[in-house]
């Protein structure tokens, strides 16, 4: 290929790869090593909060929270990692949130929801309770879900 008609060397094609081939190993590098900080800080939490006897329900929760939280942060510094430019992605990103939040405002009541049920705790894991016509024992309280076990053991 005759990359003079471009006007561009063959050592500057080289130069472009190795440093973008570069970018994307710290990129790669940056993602396994925040998911697996992620992980691990999500563990310790849980034992912490184990230890010190929080609410089963208020702990799941919280985990779920910081692991989400977490990972969305190692999402972004990776990105950063790789070259792309933050302060326009963050402008995208607050738009997108804007439109996601408009199209899952149920979903987003479901979160309201499960912050009133850590609040004000009317149920915790382990109650037996009937809600939109499912009934059953509360086996965790997550973001946006109460999980249940029915009578008849399906989740």
């Amino acid at each position: 290929m005759d990359l003079s008609a471009l006007g561009i060397s063959e050592g500057e094609i080289m130069s472009l790869v190795v440093q973008w081939g570069m970018s994307l190993v710290f990129a790669l590098a940056t993602l396994v090593a925040g998911l697996f900080a992620v992980g691990l800080f999500g563990r310790v939490l849980r034992s912490l909060l184990d230890r010190a006897q929080v609410d089963p329900s208020l702990r799941s929760f919280l985990t779920s929270l910081t692991s989400i939280a977490l990972k969305a942060l190692v999402y972004i510094t990776a990105l950063s990692v790789l070259g792309v430019e933050m302060t326009s992605f963050v402008a995208i990103l607050a738009a997108a949130g804007l439109a996601v939040g408009m199209a899952l405002s149920g979903t987003l009541q479901n979160f309201a929801g499960g912050v009133i049920i850590l609040l004000f705790k009317p149920y915790k894991v382990g109650d037996f309770i009937e809600a939109q016509g499912y009934s059953g024992s509360v086996k965790e309280i997550q973001i946006f879900i109460t999980v249940l076990t029915t009578p008849d053991n399906k989740t």
